[in-house]
């Protein structure tokens, strides 16, 4: 099973120092190991993207940290069948400013792939260039913005988003039951475009978030509990706020699961927003 990291914070300059914080709660590597790690992050307008196979060394959760500030951050890691080009096929995918990754797998995906990508506009079948059942729930969930007008809108609030992609893993849990398809599908999809993320869970693969607040100490920055107040870093960090979401964790402490057929969306606000029912 794949694992999935995502985070946004309230304050970019300190993005590194949160997934310090995290190093001791999360798993960015599991069994069997990954082969295809990916992470995006932004920069101003430019969205960042990095693509390693295992053979480049172990992920750290402090080394995922763009190289600059960013207010997002979204990572995948997986094993993708051998002789699967490791560019085409490693999440995240990106679209404009959009991140998307998905951690589960779609039933009978072979049977159900062309009538999905029926459903797409040609310029968004255009956009699929690899094999994964993954890329196909991206383009879905671009249409279903594309539909709305919002796909480029940056004041696209974070429940009509959520409410997209909830909307992107019922089309395809619906094809399934028309199809006949018995198994049921796992749809935990995350998407950011460095405003907002949502997330949603449909199937038995658990998904946590939690709510970090600001603190008075990071070992990165050599902020302790004795540093002056009238330094500028002590107020930043007292100040921060991050809302993490992830697959795998070394041990539960404050982090809730997300229910199944929940949606979790979070907007530059941080309020972490519920959508029952998906």
């Amino acid at each position: 099973m794949s694992v999935v990291l995502a985070a946004l914070t309230s304050d970019p300059n300190l993005l590194r120092c949160e997934l310090h914080r995290l190093a001791e709660q999360v798993l960015v590597q599991t069994e069997p190991r990954a082969n295809a790690v990916g992470v995006g992050a932004y920069a101003q307008d430019e969205v960042l993207l990095r693509r390693f196979s295992s053979a480049e060394g172990e992920p750290s959760l402090v080394g995922l940290a763009p190289p600059g500030e960013s207010e997002a951050l979204l990572f995948h890691a997986s094993r993708i069948p051998v002789g699967q080009s490791l560019e085409e096929n490693t999440q995240p995918f990106r679209s404009r400013r959009w991140l998307f990754a998905h951690q589960g797998s779609v039933s009978g995906f072979d049977e159900l792939r062309a009538t999905l990508l029926d459903s797409l506009p040609e310029h968004l079948q255009r956009q699929v260039h690899g094999g994964t059942d993954s890329e196909v729930l991206f383009a879905l969930f671009l249409r279903h913005l594309r539909d709305v007008g919002r796909t480029d809108d940056p004041r696209l609030e974070a429940h009509v988003a959520g409410r997209m992609l909830a909307d992107t893993a019922r089309e395809v849990i619906k094809r399934s039951v028309d199809a006949g398809i018995p198994r049921a599908s796992t749809l935990n999809l995350v998407a950011t475009n460095g405003y907002l993320l949502v997330a949603c869970r449909f199937g038995e693969e658990p998904l946590f978030y939690s709510r970090l607040e600001g603190g008075a100490e990071c070992v990165p920055c050599g902020v302790t509990a004795s540093s002056s107040e009238s330094q500028p870093a002590v107020g930043a960090h007292r100040r921060r706020r991050t809302v993490v979401l992830a697959s795998h964790l070394k041990r539960p402490g404050s982090w809730v699961e997300l229910p199944r057929g929940t949606t979790l969306a979070v907007g530059l606000d941080l309020q972490v927003q519920l959508l029952n029912g998906g």
